[in-house]
């Protein structure tokens, strides 16, 4: 399932005018400080909101254009909000069917159960939903809106009011949904971490317009982007796990660049994961260095460098055809005699395991 769309609107001062392109099953991020646009969008793809001059194509089918609006009980939507907004009068199963008997039964492409289990909900079935943590509230819509047999599912900042520790219990429960779906999900935020971790596809909204759209992996290193500077600038590895080394308790991750030597727990044989490497964690040597701690070294090539304020640089990188980002200062810079082309060691001094 694709989706087409181009979602026009005006709201007093603010004008929407964002062009956006889905490209079918898995994470599409809308990511961007609050007021470009983020909700507006989805509530458009929801139809909860109608623009005059908007149109919508969802595999082939127009929902908006100049002639058509379908309204928003026949989009074969699932919405999770910002906040839960579970009816307070019925239990945790009570919320659940109201989203699983909305669909025929012969429709239904995800089971009751099915639902329960993907978010841990057995236990909670019969509680009343006031009483519930707000983290357990959110895994209870999220699971509503699964029941409803989704073939789009928007999330528009689920954890958005949730503390730092209920975030952390969500996130797993995401990463899993993600993992199970053949659909497209839509996650709406402005947090950096939570894109890095579950999206695929990028959309980056500035001012009400689309700055930058594409693979999550390019747009985070693309250079004259935003995201490539900035304290919280990173790239992500896709990586398959080659191994673990028992005697030094390290996973052994493969990526087209050569192998990341990571700490923790041991990951399954052959299984992907995500990497995220901290632009501010990768320094630059012109020779591969001996006598060091830092494990995780790698051939690159400069693809181009940029200003950082006026005693840094940012270098783009090239390992392999992976791109990766080191922030250096100006001086080294100029002492490393950085230019496009140049061949350097990238040395990575830490290294997160995402997923």
């Amino acid at each position: 399932m694709s989706i087409e769309a181009r979602i026009v609107a005006q709201h007093e001062a603010f004008r929407l005018d964002a062009e956006l392109h889905v490209p079918g099953p898995g994470v599409t991020a809308l990511f961007g400080p609050s007021g470009s646009g983020k909700t507006s969008i989805l509530r458009a793809i929801a139809g909860l909101d109608c623009h005059q001059g908007s149109r919508l194509t969802v595999d082939g089918e127009t929902w908006q254009d100049e002639k058509t609006f379908l309204p928003p009980h026949q989009r074969p939507v699932g919405y999770v909000f910002q906040e839960p907004s579970l009816f307070d009068h019925l239990d945790v199963r009570g919320n659940i069917n109201y989203g699983f008997r909305r669909v025929a039964e012969n429709s239904r492409q995800i089971g009751f159960d099915e639902s329960v289990d993907l978010f841990d909900l057995s236990n909670l079935l019969n509680r009343k939903t006031p009483g519930l943590s707000g983290g357990e509230k959110q895994r209870v819509a999220m699971a509503r809106a699964l029941a409803v047999s989704p073939g789009l599912l928007l999330m528009d900042e689920p954890l958005a009011a949730l503390d730092a520790d209920r975030k952390e219990e969500i996130l797993p429960y995401l990463e899993a949904l993600v993992g199970k779906l053949q659909i497209p999900l839509i996650y709406v935020s402005h947090s950096a971490d939570e894109v890095s971790r579950l999206a695929d596809h990028l959309v980056l909204l500035d001012r009400g317009t689309v700055a930058a759209s594409g693979p999550i992996t390019e747009l985070l290193t693309k250079e004259g982007l935003s995201l490539s500077h900035g304290n919280q600038a990173e790239a992500l590895v896709e990586a398959r796990v080659g191994g673990f080394d028992d005697r030094y308790s390290l996973n052994l991750l493969d990526f087209p660049g050569g192998r990341f030597m990571v700490p923790g727990r041991r990951l399954e044989a052959g299984r992907k994961v995500r990497l995220r490497v901290a632009a501010r964690d990768v320094s630059l040597t012109l020779e591969s260095q001996q006598g060091t701690s830092i494990l995780n070294i790698f051939s690159a090539t400069v693809s181009s460098l940029a200003p950082e304020g006026e005693a840094q640089m940012v270098v783009h990188l090239d390992v392999a055809g992976v791109p990766m980002l080191a922030h250096v200062t100006r001086k080294s810079s100029e002492a490393l005699g950085l230019e496009a082309g140049k061949s350097v060691h990238a040395q990575v001094k830490s290294v997160a395991v995402l997923s």
